[in-house]
């Protein structure tokens, strides 16, 4: 460790080992001999991580502080997004307003793409004959001679996903409520979306031409989501517009700008470039084509890119009309060509000096996927209530799922109470139905855990979580749900377990046996059958028995597991009542570390 006496030493995130010497005056051989003496075989020219670096440069009597640089910084849950912190370092003198980046969330079928639509065409498309020549995920509209950028991609998860990975494509929100509809269940899980996100909200209440509009019992709905109309003295800006009709589209361009001006939307267009991916494909006769939304600084053609693994120097740059362009500055939608492979949606993308350094971040990213099996931490109770003992969290935050409208309220008011001292348990969502691969998305972007009570995952869900490192709890009885929360925050929760869907089986028939009852003849569908899982009986999207297997045969002889493609016989304890068409998943439970 260094000591009062050391002398500081400002390095970045990544740096070679060559230059690490240079930086302290060492020799390079020195700094390899500490190096090997630490563990870590490296040569002159090789990258070390900013960790290693300062361990090497407080052995040589230098302390080492951490340059600020926007690659490879992390955001937590309810943090500021990466690029906004790096425009929080610009001098303010140098910050000017750029147009609002806007998403449209809501209900399907409320008239989320209708709405788009007809913003584009009032706004773009009479101004030129062929109208957009290409959709490239965003565009501009101009209201009152001020721009505005719309990512043309609405929906939820395409915008939560963006969050998870430490983005956050929009500064606005527009949420789509039908006024003939109401609140419906992807009304109110695109406000737990914006609200995790901090995004602020502008209501469009579509459809008020339709005969059947009640525009008064949707404001109700809305206020008891917490979104209460500035006409009720709120602070939400509930705009009624018709999208067919193109009524009220002045009135929303108009609450939209007001919303930016409070939100103080500014980058700087000299600054460090940074921005997000929007979209990206590849075109057959262009290669790797990347929809880019510039967020700080001017993107270049020339410039050399990386977003991810992905890297490049870009040959062109197209706006969203499809003219080539020579740059773009904040809050412009941007096409580009140029890049090696298909950058992920979401991911964040910086400037960099060379195509070297390019390689070698992306080289350093790999090896470290590669080394931390592109895990994120999992959100488990135990990890969440150490990092509030911690002081790094300051909430527990959990998505909650039920079985039906009457389990809600009971189990919100009954978690609710568990609240001691400073801990605070946040419920960001809770709604009816079965797990969802969007409940996922928003538990990974919002570091919380999902408690599901009387219902299920379903196998995408299931791979989707383990995947982004996201923890399911399922629970049959409310008092084992309410212990557990009770037991983390008091510390003394048990180990966690993860059920496993190790296979699926479709019952084909059923025999009745005498001395044994009704066995299932089954076709293996997915993965394998074993005789020591349990065995979860669905019906349609219920489970309608869970238990152990009384036996397992495969052509009248007993065995310990079928799998995918072959046919088996299956009885359970407990249980007769199969159905052709009933589905069986075979789940083994095992001890979380």
């Amino acid at each position: 460790m260094s000591d009062n006496g050391s002398k500081k030493i400002e390095l970045p995130l990544t740096i070679t080992v060559r230059e690490l010497a240079q930086r302290m005056e060492a020799s390079p051989i020195q700094v390899i001999k500490i190096l090997m003496t630490n563990g870590v075989m490296a040569n002159i020219n090789q990258q070390i991580d900013f960790d290693t670096a300062a361990i090497v440069a407080s052995e040589l009597g230098f302390e080492a502080i951490q340059e600020s640089g926007p690659v490879e910084e992390k955001t937590e849950s309810g943090e500021v997004p990466l690029w906004r912190q790096l425009i929080a370092k610009e001098s303010s003198a140098n910050l000017v307003s750029r147009p609002p980046v806007v998403t449209i969330l809501g209900h399907v079928d409320h008239g989320k793409t209708t709405l788009l639509d007809a913003i584009r065409n009032t706004n773009i498309a009479a101004a030129e004959a062929g109208g957009i020549t290409q959709h490239i995920g965003a565009y501009q509209v101009e209201h009152k001679g001020r721009l505005i950028t719309f990512l043309d991609t609405p929906g939820h998860a395409a915008f939560t996903a963006m969050r998870a990975r430490g983005a956050q494509g929009a500064d606005i929100v527009v949420l789509v409520v039908a006024a003939d509809d109401g609140v419906m269940p992807q009304t109110r899980e695109a406000v737990a979306h914006a609200k995790a996100a901090r995004v602020p909200i502008v209501v469009a209440l579509n459809k008020i031409d339709k005969p059947n509009a009640n525009p008064d019992y949707v404001k109700r709905q809305l206020a008891e989501l917490g979104l209460v109309p500035d006409e009720w003295d709120g602070d939400t800006m509930v705009v009624p517009v018709s999208a067919k009709q193109r009524i009220g589209l002045e009135d929303l361009m108009e609450a939209i700008l007001l919303t930016a001006e409070a939100a103080d939307i500014r980058a700087n267009p000299s600054g460090t470039v940074i921005g997000t991916v929007i979209e990206a494909s590849i075109d057959r006769n262009r290669g790797v084509v990347a929809t880019l939304l510039v967020q700080n600084g001017t993107l270049e053609t020339g410039d050399v890119i990386v977003a991810g693994t992905a890297y490049g120097k870009l040959r062109a740059l197209f706006d969203f009309r499809g003219r080539k362009i020579r740059s773009a500055g904040p809050s412009t939608p941007v096409q580009v060509l140029g890049l090696n492979e298909v950058p992920g949606v979401g991911e964040i993308f910086n400037v960099v000096a060379s195509e070297r350094e390019a390689r070698l971040i992306v080289e350093q990213r790999k090896q470290k996927e590669s080394s931390e099996a592109i895990r994120a931490p999992k959100a488990s109770l135990e990890e969440l209530f150490a990092r509030v003992q911690s002081g790094e969290e300051r909430s527990l935050r959990l998505v909650l799922k039920v079985d039906v409208q009457g389990s809600l309220e009971p189990i919100i008011n009954s978690i609710n109470e568990l609240e001691k001292g400073d801990i605070h348990i946040d419920i960001i969502y809770a709604e009816t139905g079965n797990i969802s691969e969007s409940d996922v998305m928003l538990a990974s972007a919002s570091k919380a855990i999902i408690i599901g009570f009387n219902v299920q995952a379903d196998p995408a869900s299931r791979r989707l979580a383990e995947a982004e490192g996201v923890s399911i709890r399922l629970y049959d009885i409310i008092y084992r749900l309410t212990e557990d929360l009770e037991k983390a925050l008091k510390g003394m929760l048990a180990p966690e377990t993860r059920e496993t869907v190790v296979g699926r089986a479709e019952v084909q028939m059923v025999f009745s046996i005498s001395k044994v009852g009704n066995v299932a003849g089954c076709r293996v569908t997915q993965g394998e059958i074993r005789r020591n899982g349990r065995i979860r009986v669905l019906r349609g999207d219920k489970v309608i028995f869970e238990g152990e297997m009384a036996s397992l045969k495969h052509l009248k002889e007993d065995v310990r597991e079928v799998r995918a493609g072959y046919e088996c016989g299956v009885s359970l304890r407990g249980f007769n009542d199969f159905a052709p068409g009933d589905i069986l998943e075979c789940v083994v439970v095992e001890k979380v570390s």
